[in-house]
């Protein structure tokens, strides 16, 4: 298979995604998205495609993060037991092409945002209320299998902010917070029973799979230990800016 040097571009684009964002515990869908965006690949593709490449990449910093015992049950559950029925609920629903864009280009901005800054838990970790991490769980899944997100690079400030957990944790929190509303959030899509099913996706992206993969181990390797990617991350976050600015006004 000849590659074009579009392709090869996005390929390596996809693996510097991964790197980065499973840095921080976040499978990069986000990332991948506004990537696809700027390369122009259909909206209809875009959804399924970040959603397979973000349980891959998730999966993995979930695993490296917990290995590192940066992981809280106790903070998990809660916000994972209402953002799964809603993510998959979003990811049944197939918006206009022109509303998606528009809701999408908003969600790379403020993700862009997330990126740009260096945040930390300040103070001891208290425990959040319950019915706060239900309607923040809720809301953030809906919007994860709605756009094709995991929901991860929200919920971390969110922890951090709230000071409901320390920073590596509220990173292996959310990897695992991603991977699982990604598994629903693609469920949901692939009983549209329309083009956003697996097997209609473009053959190219088992090479991003890939890219993702490697991408992936080596950026959640790094960053359960002592990797900083704050700068990268500013970068890769100028491209989201574009990116998003791009989907609104075209």
């Amino acid at each position: 298979m000849m590659f074009e040097s579009t392709e090869i571009t996005l390929v390596l684009a996809v693996f510097l995604v991964a790197v980065l964002y499973s840095s921080v515990g976040h499978g990069g869908a986000s990332g991948y998205l506004g990537v696809m965006a700027l390369f122009g690949v259909a909206a209809a593709v875009t959804r399924p495609t970040s959603l397979v490449l973000n349980l891959f990449v998730a999966g993995i910093a979930f695993v490296q993060f917990y290995r590192a015992r940066n992981f809280d049950w106790k903070i998990f559950l809660p916000f994972a037991v209402a953002s799964i029925p809603l993510a998959f609920l979003g990811g049944t629903i197939q918006l206009p092409t022109t509303v998606y864009k528009i809701i999408l280009g908003v969600a790379l901005i403020l993700a862009a945002i997330r990126l740009a800054i260096n945040l930390k838990s300040e103070g001891a970790p208290r425990a959040p209320q319950l019915w706060m991490c239900l309607l923040i769980g809720a809301l953030l899944g809906f919007v994860s299998g709605l756009i094709g997100i995991g929901g991860g690079i929200f919920l971390t400030p969110i922890l951090l902010l709230f000071s409901w957990t320390e920073t590596k944790k509220a990173a292996g929190v959310s990897a695992l917070f991603i991977w699982v509303n990604s598994v629903a959030g693609l469920t949901g899509n692939w009983l549209l029973g329309k083009e956003s099913q697996i097997s209609d996706l473009p053959p190219v992206v088992w090479y991003w799979i890939i890219a993702a993969i490697v991408g992936g181990l080596i950026g959640s390797t790094l960053g359960s230990f002592r990797f900083n990617s704050l700068t990268l991350r500013r970068v890769l976050a100028v491209g989201l800016m574009i990116a998003g600015a791009k989907l609104i006004l075209t």
